[in-house]
């Protein structure tokens, strides 16, 4: 049986399915990459746009009326990652 992720292993999940789409991804194929509920998702979405750490942005496409919503990675987030794989390989090193 798997263990529950922690907080910020949600938040590293996140930015890394963002990252590994170019840097944008739609929010129903970041729910699914992710693999977190929609209410948990835009829980964590918030939380990540007040941080400054990803953005949001609406586009109007000619096929569809609405616009559509694509999550965006910031350069904060990108350091973000950066950091919390260090700290992942220096754990790792150690056995913690």
């Amino acid at each position: 049986m798997s263990t529950r992720r922690s907080r910020l292993e949600l938040v590293f999940d996140i930015l890394i399915a963002i990252q590994n789409k170019g840097g944008r991804i739609k929010p129903t194929h970041l729910m699914y990459k992710s693999n977190l509920s929609h209410k948990l998702l835009n829980n964590y979405l918030e939380e990540l746009v007040e941080k400054g750490l990803v953005t949001v942005e609406e586009e109007m496409v000619r096929k569809k009326k609405a616009p559509v919503k694509t999550v965006v990675i910031s350069d904060k987030g990108l350091g973000f990652l950066s950091e919390f794989r260090r700290m992942r390989e220096f754990t790792d090193a150690f056995g913690l």
